[in-house]
């Protein structure tokens, strides 16, 4: 197989922000082709998890979404920290912070991006198990979480009906949902 790599032959940042980052590159194809314009966007690496309680309920979350004007039903998740010893602790204080729970068990599911031809950052997926209630929740200032316990029959129907649309999240169900062990 031959290498398809691009060659960037220039960058420059358009805007430099908390959340985000977006930069224009010059690249050349292996076959030599120009491409100028190249928008990149970059993002911190994100972590989700589908948080299984100790009576086999799956943890959802339903929260406003800006970008759509629309309220989703997602999965627990969020940027990695700098302070984050590594991608389980990332995902071991996301689910404490937006869930109140704690979990006994992760299991890595694997990693996917929303989109590589424009982004540059992954979403490392789990499977948290064995989860308790242990506190309120302690979400950021921008957030508003309300959770929900739902069978995994139940997250299969909505899966089918729809009700879940964060892509990353139906694919961290796919590879989740399989995984959990029957009461």
């Amino acid at each position: 197989m031959k290498d398809l790599r691009w060659k960037k032959l220039s960058s420059q940042y358009l805007l430099h922000d908390t959340w985000g980052t977006v930069r224009k590159d010059v690249c050349e194809t292996i076959e030599g082709k120009i491409i100028d314009p190249y928008y990149v966007y970059e993002f911190p690496t994100w972590v989700t998890a589908v948080a299984v309680t100790a009576d086999n309920k799956i943890i959802l979350e339903r929260q406003y979404r800006y970008a759509l004007d629309t309220v989703n039903f997602e999965i627990p998740g969020g940027c990695v920290d700098d302070s984050d010893a590594s991608l389980e602790a990332a995902i071991a204080r996301e689910l404490m912070e937006e869930t109140g729970y704690r979990f006994d068990r992760y299991e890595y599911l694997g990693k996917t991006c929303a989109n590589p031809s424009t982004n540059n950052n992954w979403m490392h997926m789990f499977l948290a198990t064995g989860g308790r209630y242990e506190r309120e929740q302690q979400l950021d200032h921008n957030e508003e979480i309300e959770i929900y316990l739902r069978s995994v029959e139940e997250v299969k129907q909505m899966l089918a009906d729809n009700q879940i649309i964060q892509s990353m999240h139906v694919t961290a169900l796919f590879y989740g949902l399989p995984k959990i062990q029957s009461p």
